[in-house]
């Protein structure tokens, strides 16, 4: 029995070890699914410590326990790193999209501003229930939406559910027999100074982006021209990503990861422009290639926030889910309320952040 324990920690440091790979390396069935389930290998590891303390073989127990810790390393690192804590469970008062709106057409601003709500669904092949993605809109302040796995008739729903009334711009990919389950959209309340229908090619459902113009707090400061010209022309460039599932095709599963490097290094995203991702992107912190797309100058808002991670996957489990939906934005933001919620008739959770900018 103890030799068996012993075999038992070394598969779940092999396991563990899989996470460390090179990015791309992980190309390989099963390889994305053994990844995906590493936050969960606590639970056998566990039961086999308590074998081993029943045993008294204090050496099996003491490999067993850090497996079981190697292999919740990253969901661990979803606590602990956000200044307030309590920020996930803490509501963001903020006047509703129809209100705001209609501030919006008494002032003439066209601005995004400078704190802005955000909110992203994967909607299971055009079959997300309208009506609730729009009244989720509409109660929690939704200024820019990211839709994939979209279809004509979903698009349709929304436009009758009241989805213009609300977020009146809109720009999608252009639907291609090729895409992951549909294809992906962006909505905004505020009129987009660019716009186009995919902004970086990757294996995968084109990624339609929006560039808002940044509101300028700082107009009433006595600075020189040049300067507040300067801040007034920052913006947010919005993306809608859907890489595909390694299901889909395993090599290009991290190659669409990966390829969403590019909006990062975008020479038109530096230190003074922002640019914020958002979607299913079929991954999570366990995942390399992940990894390296967080290295490339993106930042995770759960991930960030530090109140623990927000899993989305699948909808119909309230346990065991996996995080495979993000919003990643590169510096110049700070995520709050970051958090994920039911709509109907779709197989991922929709997630939601306020975004502040710095």
């Amino acid at each position: 029995m103890i030799t068996f324990l012993y075999i038992v920690a070394l598969i779940g440091c092999i396991w563990a070890a899989l996470c460390a790979l090179p990015a791309g390396a992980e190309a390989r069935m099963p390889l994305p699914y053994m990844i995906a389930l590493t936050p969960f290998l606590w639970i056998p590891l566990l039961v086999g410590a308590g074998v081993a303390a029943w045993l008294h073989a204090w050496g099996a127990l003491f490999c067993l326990l850090a497996d079981a810790l190697l292999t919740s390393s990253q969901r661990l690192s979803y606590w602990g790193l956000s200044s307030d804590p309590r920020a996930k469970r803490r509501e963001t008062h903020r006047e509703t999209s129809r209100e705001t709106k209609s501030s919006e057409r008494e002032t003439g601003r066209e601005t995004l501003p400078a704190r802005f709500a955000v909110m992203t669904l994967n909607c299971r092949y055009g079959r997300a229930d309208a009506g609730d993605i729009v009244a989720n809109v509409r109660t929690r302040g939704i200024d820019v939406l990211a839709l994939q796995e979209v279809s004509d008739d979903l698009m349709a729903r929304l436009e009758a559910a009241g989805i213009g009334e609300l977020l009146p711009h809109c720009q999608s990919g252009e639907a291609k027999d090729t895409d992951n389950g549909g294809y992906n959209v962006v909505f905004s309340r505020y009129e987009p100074a660019a716009a186009v229908p995919n902004v970086v090619t990757i294996p995968a459902a084109d990624v339609p982006a929006v560039t808002l113009r940044l509101d300028d707090p700082r107009s009433d400061d006595p600075e020189p021209a040049s300067d507040v010209s300067l801040h007034r022309t920052r913006t947010v460039t919005f993306c809608s990503a859907h890489p595909k599932s390694p299901m889909r095709g395993c090599v290009d599963w991290p190659a669409g990861i990966l390829g969403l490097r590019a909006i990062a290094n975008a020479s038109a995203i530096d230190d003074h422009n922002i640019a914020v991702v958002m979607g299913d992107l079929n991954s999570g912190t366990d995942h390399p290639s992940f990894r390296a797309l967080l290295k490339a100058g993106f930042k995770d808002a759960s991930l960030t926030q530090g109140a623990g991670p927000n899993l989305t996957f699948p909808r119909w489990l309230k346990w065991p889910r996996i995080e495979l939906d993000h919003v990643l934005f590169t510096p110049g933001l700070q995520p709050s309320g970051v958090k994920s919620f039911e709509i109907k008739d779709t197989d991922h959770l929709a997630l939601t952040a306020t975004l502040t900018v710095k």
